[in-house]
């Protein structure tokens, strides 16, 4: 069993994530928590310390809230019909996004977050909005962000760039490898190299990492002196990827790439959906 979580603000864009989130399920057993956070635009500063009742502000938000979720569970039913595998429950809380999931996963099993991203006016790069980078920062679960008015298509060919620094056990790598799996995906693993060979760290991480995929179908890509970005393009220009995934794992190149740059000066020439897996919780 899948839990899948879906923020929505009720938008164009939230639905797209919706119906994509849907489509890649189709045939798994699955429960959708749709989740919505609001934050009133003009509200009391008592409204904030924990007094809405007493203006009627909160109930009448929280209410037209969860009849837009209600509305939003009916349209799926009728655009997708009644799937035996597949659950909705539904929750509207006054928070900020980041915040509210984190609540809600305090509560729930989450195993992937689906949100919608906002694609920069007038241009063809994909630049992720605020709020999907604060996601990517702060949440620690696989993240499936999905661009702005993106049709779907499954994951046959999935691009993974990495810089083999990482310890895959301590990943959410079985998101990827469920994925790929369903879909019969052809995971693309892309090492791109800056002149140095690898070290033996990275070598014991590579064999991991294939050892991992050995059950599907799985190539590995030695790009010799590229810059990350251009690495990436380069591919998708001569493969048709349908997934891009990375790790978000601290000194990783995502992180450089995300977190050490203003984000309104990353573009990726990207208009597919984008998988970001963080490390996993150690319990000590």
């Amino acid at each position: 069993m899948k839990h899948i979580l879906l923020p929505t603000d009720f938008s164009e864009n939230a639905w797209n994530a919706i119906t994509y989130a849907i489509t890649l399920f189709i045939n798994e057993d699955s429960t959708f928590y749709l989740l919505n956070a609001y934050t009133p635009v003009i509200y009391h500063v008592e409204y904030v310390l924990g007094y809405p009742a007493q203006f009627g502000l909160g109930d009448v938000i929280r209410t037209n809230a969860q009849e837009n979720l209600d509305e939003t569970v009916l349209k799926i039913k009728e655009e997708f019909g009644t799937n035996p595998k597949h659950t909705f429950e539904t929750e509207a809380r006054f928070d900020t996004l980041t915040s509210g999931i984190k609540a809600f996963m305090n509560k729930h099993p989450i195993d992937l977050i689906v949100m919608g991203t906002k694609g920069a006016t007038g241009a063809k790069e994909i630049l992720f909005g605020s709020n999907t980078v604060h996601v990517f920062k702060d949440i620690k679960c696989p993240i499936l962000a999905i661009p702005f008015g993106f049709e779907y298509e499954s994951p046959h060919e999935v691009l993974f760039p990495t810089d083999l620094e990482v310890d895959y056990n301590k990943t959410h790598l079985d998101i990827l490898h469920d994925i790929a799996k369903s879909h019969h995906s052809r995971v693309n693993a892309m090492h791109i190299s800056t002149g140095y060979d690898i070290t033996d760290l990275q070598e014991k991480n590579k064999s991991r990492l294939e050892l991992m995929f050995k059950d599907t179908a799985f190539l590995f890509h030695d790009i010799k002196s590229m810059n990350i970005l251009e690495g990436i393009n380069a591919f998708q220009v001569k493969y048709k990827i349908n997934l891009l995934v990375m790790i978000n794992n601290k000194h990783s190149f995502f992180e450089n790439l995300f977190f050490k740059n203003t984000i309104n000066q990353i573009g990726f020439h990207l208009n597919i959906p984008f998988l970001v897996i963080p490390p996993k919780k150690i319990n000590l």
